[in-house]
């Protein structure tokens, strides 16, 4: 199990972070929230990768529009999420990546995000130089920002279901990025990889696992 403590952006902002894992690891990995939060689920991310012997840093990217929020996966709680996301700056949200990097200073680190945090994590390779493998999973933003050039490995996770993520996208962002690796689930959906949402596929998430870790392994252990 982490703790929770506190970091310092760029700017001056303060805000909380999740972390978890040997604080003397030599390699590390910042984990990016979904629209929820830093809550139940990406903590137990965020401890599932400590497991692996990897020093961890979960920033709550919400913290500059509402401190603590923690949320669940109910048509209201996407409603809110969505609602704390439009009043982020995405320039904000990269301080607070590089924040957490930072925490992580002297390691060589990876990034892995999750719907919105997909795309915060595609960021990671393009808008910083702190990461040195990024794992994008779901990131609806992505397509398009897909012209961006990545100073890091990048590796996509797509659900061939995905409502809000339709094939096109993904053609595009392969298009795009020919170097990066790309898969896509068949059948799964939007969220497939959290245990606490409907749309949850053990296999599907096991397997997303499994090729994140492998990549990881690759470049930044």
């Amino acid at each position: 199990m982490g703790e929770t403590i506190q970091l310092k952006a760029a700017d001056g902002f303060n805000l909380s972070a999740y972390v978890a894992g040997p604080a003397d690891a030599a390699k590390g990995i910042v984990v990016v929230q979904e629209i929820f939060g830093v809550n139940h689920h990406i903590r137990a991310v965020a401890d599932r990768f400590a497991a692996q012997g990897y020093a961890v840093v979960a920033p709550a990217l919400f913290d500059r529009v509402e401190r603590g929020v923690e949320l669940g996966y109910t048509q209201a709680d996407i409603d809110t999420g969505r609602g704390y996301r439009m009043k982020l700056t995405d320039a904000d949200v990269i301080k607070d990546i590089e924040a957490a990097a930072e925490h992580l200073s002297g390691k060589k680190l990876g990034i892995v995000g999750y719907c919105f945090g997909g795309t915060v994590a595609w960021w990671g390779a393009t808008r910083t130089t702190k990461f040195a493998a990024v794992s994008a999973w779901y990131g609806g933003g992505v397509a398009g920002t897909r012209d961006e050039r990545p100073n890091a490995p990048v590796q996509f996770h797509f659900g061939e279901k995905d409502a809000s993520i339709p094939p096109q996208d993904v053609d595009a962002v392969r298009a795009a990025q020919p170097k990066a690796e790309i898969y896509v689930y068949e059948g799964a959906q939007h969220g497939f990889g959290c245990d606490e949402r409907g749309s949850f596929s053990q296999p599907d998430y096991d397997l997303a696992q499994k090729r994140t870790l492998e990549f990881f392994a690759r470049h930044i252990a």
